[in-house]
């Protein structure tokens, strides 16, 4: 009797053991997989999925392994919130993502009350992490200090120009473009024109004819490559001679197969390239090795996948508040960024924005390059 009790007592905690030993830690990663902003989702997921299997072949986080599970948010804050309780009733601890502020800030309140630490490579807009959540973190820059360096640039290069504020009536968009123009306003800069517009317009006749009349041949765009890409092609096409001056919503090279050859000479700030750094030569390579090119976010969710790894080792537990702890005290974290350390409010100490002009490349394409 005593033996079987004993070996009961054995065999149940060998189980339980051999469960906690070989558990999966399971992150999430979540942005629009699909819909007119899949490029960027694809950005998120390549650069996540890279940053995994890479962590796990190296022993993965204090010797467990990371399974990605996928959530497809379709920039939609409504389908965010599905996304986040999917990842809530599947065991999701740590979260990359999501890419549009309008949907990672509401997920990451279910995340909070969850117990997820959520770190976004891609969500500019301030509030996100003003609020004073426990679990918010970002490997991006904010809109504050991003409008800030497009406002000082306007006024700089184009003061005497006629310039109209636009954008796409969303957080992000929105909060961009209100920040370059309370920037630009500073300066001594006033617009001509300010004007909203809906998430998935294609005919943008009536704005164009406005700008004209009213001479603008600057247009700052608060908003994503698609319509950014439709407003360049079809000003060119009626006659409009305007450079568009925008934000990180516009670094992918989708912008220029919807705006064609007008793409030309538009201008976009973003953080320094991390394709650039020539630690990433590698990493870079394995990317285009495998058919995808590291663009805009790539490298930023990469780095919000190491974030996690480092700070969880050197938390010693993968108990999301240690591991938000460590974040906030234990950097900085060597990343495909540069080294990183976070604020107490979970912002990035990182380069700050620059600014990029289209091109056209050797290979006949157009693309975005860093300005000197």
């Amino acid at each position: 009797m005593k033996k079987s009790l004993l070996s009961a007592v054995a065999l149940t905690a060998l189980v339980a053991f051999s469960g906690s030993a070989w558990a999966d830690i399971i992150v999430g990663v979540a942005g629009p997989i699909t819909g007119p902003n899949a490029a960027f989702g694809a950005q998120l997921q390549k650069g996540a999925e890279q940053a995994v299997a890479d962590i796990n072949a190296a022993g993965g986080i204090n010797g467990e392994q990371i399974k990605l599970v996928v959530g497809d948010d379709v920039s939609d804050p409504k389908q965010g919130i599905s996304v986040a309780n999917k990842f809530v009733a599947d065991g999701v601890k740590f979260v990359v993502g999501h890419f549009n502020s309008g949907v990672s800030i509401p997920a990451s309140e279910v995340y909070a009350e969850n117990g997820i630490l959520e770190v976004t490579p891609a969500a500019t807009n301030p509030k996100f992490t003003e609020r004073g959540l426990w679990n918010v973190f970002r490997t991006c820059g904010r809109d504050d200090a991003q409008g800030g360096i497009a406002g000082a640039y306007l006024a700089e290069k184009f003061k005497d120009a006629k310039i109209a504020v636009i954008h796409d009536k969303t957080p992000y968009g929105q909060g961009l473009a209100d920040e370059t123009k309370k920037a630009m306003n500073a300066a001594g800069v006033t617009e001509v024109m300010y004007e909203g517009v809906n998430i998935g317009d294609k005919d943008f006749s009536a704005l164009i004819a406005k700008m004209k009349e009213a001479g603008v041949s600057i247009i700052y765009w608060g908003g994503l490559h698609t319509e950014a890409g439709l407003i360049i092609r079809q000003s060119a096409d009626q006659g409009l001679k305007a450079t568009l001056v925008s934000g990180d919503g516009i670094v992918s090279n989708e912008l220029a197969s919807i705006a064609g050859d007008a793409v030309a000479g538009t201008l976009n700030t973003f953080g320094p390239d991390p394709r650039l750094i020539p630690e990433n030569k590698d990493l870079v390579e394995k990317f285009r090795a495998a058919g995808f090119e590291p663009e805009a976010y790539t490298l930023y969710s990469y780095a919000a996948m190491q974030s996690i790894a480092e700070a969880a080792k050197a938390a010693g537990s993968t108990d999301t508040q240690a591991v938000a702890k460590a974040l906030k005290e234990k950097g900085p974290f060597k990343t495909a960024l540069g080294d990183i350390s976070f604020d107490e409010k979970g912002d990035p100490k990182l380069p700050g924005y620059v600014m990029y002009e289209w091109q056209k490349g050797a290979d006949g394409k157009f693309t975005y390059v860093q300005q000197k």
